[in-house]
């Protein structure tokens, strides 16, 4: 992106003409051109292809990059200026990377919830290219009096700068005196060159010229929920479901429900997601495991939403009443937890809307309405929406739905296969939505392309669902961990689940015990939001034959768990998720989306990498430091040497510093090389607090 003080006319390849050779008289230096004096270029936050504004959520810590270059040797400074959705504004200012490709770079925390504004703003540095000029100058001897002068003239322009402290005038104007003073040897004037005190008044107020003002841009910055949350889903129907003397299983409802929401707590879940709680179609209701001959008594897929019991803005009989669900809200936000609610824009064949809008829905030529298909996988149970019939009415309907749930106290919705719908519905939904409450937050569940899943990210959703289940081995977990915190992330929030109702992938089918573990842990450690399915705790690995989903799906049917007699019998991994959870509370860390580094082993199946923040960004003022060592291996004892770059979180490479174990409670002190050995069957990921030296 070219970043000028003037508007400019975009040129296309097409549109460009070759430029008339000029004598050098024609120039002129003030007309417009799309290049100014210091060009700033490839900025970010920003969101490719530009339609869209990047976003960041309170207490995030977002890089702003930027390129930025002038002709010659002399020396040029960048700044980002924010305005702040209250209207303060702050400058701060970039650090060269000195890396030949001319990158700039900050770091800022906006804790304001709102649309904030950004310029970059490049200048020429006079000071710094004196500085630079005179040190090397003046100690070789060559064009001392002549440096000396030039530097006391800058000195005479900060003097007359009204906005500098007087304190620091007073220095400088002293400063300027003793560079004229021939009773000053060379050797004191280049003390003056060379004083750190000098050299950071002009840090913070840098003598500039030929100034570049970019165009301002916008940066949503929306609640931290809509970043950092661990998620914990369960049906309400099974919590607290019982079965009776005749074999038949009665539901559990809110108010049974309301009896696990201390134990969802205390694992240090703050998010609880509840698949849909609607009445459910009667018409091709869905058998156990997805057959197509229900029992009586079966209480088929609650995303076959809708019967003559109500529809989307209903709740389903079996588990109370909408005062119920209410009382359910107020009590999981009393235990710290919000409850999202799903959103799927379909329908049962008896949903009312079906008589009443059959617009709504795809009539076939022999007059059947479709069924939702994803093949090889059928829905009889379920209508997708037709968007093209009637899409006012339809949308005008979805926009009543969601008000509806968000009355009831509901912030934050799943949504349902969002990559089945069209992109600029959602982009008009989620924006009415958030100008009218901006707390809401969508996450879409779209396991789909690339390109499909980053435009739901671009057009509004503020989470989404990723490829996580499916990245298994280390080389997989390195890229995607990394294009995560690169690639995306200023615009694509990615909520790391380990498993669905739908989704029970061969490496925790196969993987035991050891396999629930390690995904648990990558999981809660390589981005600040991720969450697990009711059941994980259990290690429920059998999947129905020739399908990657758990056998007897609880979408399809009630299920009955013990979970206090699990956790007696020591067959529970909720202890685990529990210390997961309280090392993602206390590490601020391991909040953060954009700070991962991955480092090096030498075994293929050992993953290591770092999060790690700086104290000044930190909230507790204190660095924090984070290295995870997983062994991706399930089945095996793996022993191998671990290659840190230390220079990342400031320690440099070969000395030492002390770890704690987090999960084990051991200590060691470790270096830039180091021997590892992780046991799967025991505790198969390090997870290393560096301890801050002393």
């Amino acid at each position: 992106m070219v970043t000028t003080t003037r508007a400019t006319r975009p040129l296309s390849w097409r549109s460009i003409s070759p430029v008339p050779v000029r004598e050098a008289t024609d120039f002129q230096p003030n007309r417009t051109t799309a290049t100014p004096r210091i060009p700033v270029t490839l900025i970010s936050p920003a969101v490719p292809g530009g339609s869209f504004r990047p976003s960041a959520y309170a207490g995030e810590i977002v890089p702003f990059r930027a390129v930025a270059f002038r002709e010659g040797h002399d020396l040029i400074g960048v700044h980002v200026r924010l305005f702040a959705p209250s209207g303060d504004e702050s400058l701060h200012r970039l650090r060269a990377l000195h890396d030949g490709f001319d990158r700039w770079e900050t770091a800022v925390t906006p804790l304001e919830e709102g649309v904030w504004g950004f310029r970059f703003e490049a200048f020429a540095d006079d000071f710094a290219t004196w500085e630079h000029a005179a040190d090397l100058k003046i100690a070789a001897g060559v064009d001392a009096a002549l440096m000396r002068e030039i530097g006391a003239r800058l000195f005479d322009r900060a003097v007359k700068e009204k906005s500098r402290p007087i304190t620091e005038r007073r220095r400088l104007e002293s400063a300027a005196v003793s560079l004229r003073d021939s009773a000053v040897d060379d050797d004191a004037a280049l003390e003056i060159v060379r004083d750190p005190s000098i050299a950071a008044f002009f840090t913070a107020r840098p003598l500039t010229s030929l100034m570049t003002l970019g165009e301002r841009h916008e940066l949503l910055v929306e609640r931290e929920r809509a970043g950092v949350g661990a998620w914990y889903e369960f049906f309400p129907r099974s919590e607290g479901a019982r079965r009776l003397k005749d074999g038949t299983i009665k539901s559990g409802t809110f108010r049974t429900a309301m009896k696990r929401l201390p134990a969802v707590a205390a694992m240090g879940f703050d998010v609880l997601y509840l698949p849909p709680i609607h009445p459910i179609g009667r018409l091709n209701r869905k058998g156990p495991n997805n057959t197509l001959d229900p029992k009586p008594g079966d209480p088929g897929s609650p995303w076959a939403i809708g019967s003559d019991e109500g529809g989307h803005d209903a709740i389903h009989p079996d588990l109370g009443t909408l005062a119920d669900f209410r009382a359910f809200v107020r009590a999981a936000r009393a235990e710290g937890i919000e409850v999202a609610l799903d959103l799927a824009l379909q329908a049962a064949p008896d949903h009312p809307w079906v008589a009443a809008h059959p617009e709504w829905f795809t009539t076939l030529p022999d007059g059947t309405i479709a069924y939702a298909e994803n093949p090889p996988k059928k829905y009889q149970d379920i209508y997708p929406i037709n968007f093209d019939n009637d899409p006012e009415g339809f949308s005008a309907e979805a926009l009543r739905v969601v008000r509806h749930w968000i009355a009831q106290g509901v912030a934050i919705f799943r949504v349902d296969n969002p990559h089945t719908k069209p992109l600029q519905f959602w982009e008009w939904l989620i924006s009415t939505v958030n100008a009218e409450r901006p707390d809401v937050v969508f996450l879409a569940e779209a396991f789909s392309r690339p390109a499909v899943m980053q435009s739901l990210a671009k057009a509004g959703f503020q989470q989404s669902y990723t490829y996580f289940t499916w990245r298994n081995t280390k080389a997989e977990l390195e890229e995607f961990l990394t294009g995560l915190a690169t690639e995306t992330a200023d615009f694509l929030r990615p909520n790391l689940f380990v498993n669905t109702p739908d989704i029970l992938t061969e490496y925790l089918q196969y993987g035991g015990r050891p396999g629930y573990k390690i995904r648990a842990a990558i999981a809660a450690t390589g981005a600040p939001t991720y969450g697990v399915y009711a059941g994980y705790e259990l290690y429920e690995n059998v999947a129905r034959p020739g399908a990657e989903e758990n056998i007897d799906n609880e979408k399809f049917e009630y299920k009955l768990r013990d979970w206090a007699a699990a956790e007696a019998r020591g067959d529970s991994l909720a202890p685990y998720l529990t210390r997961l959870n309280q090392i993602r509370r206390e590490h601020p860390a391991l909040r953060q989306l954009r700070n991962i580094s991955v480092h090096w082993s030498d075994d293929d199946a050992i993953l290591v990498f770092s999060k790690w923040i700086d104290a000044a960004l930190s909230p507790s003022g204190h660095a924090d430091t984070i290295i995870v060592v997983a062994n991706v291996d399930p089945h095996s004892v793996r022993q191998t040497m671990v290659h840190l770059d230390t220079r990342v979180w400031g320690v440099p490479s070969g000395t030492p510093f002390e770890v704690e174990d987090l999960i084990t409670g051991e200590h060691w002190t470790w270096s830039d090389h180091n021997f590892v050995r992780l046991d799967a069957f025991t505790e198969p990921v390090h997870i290393l607090h560096v301890k801050e030296s002393r």
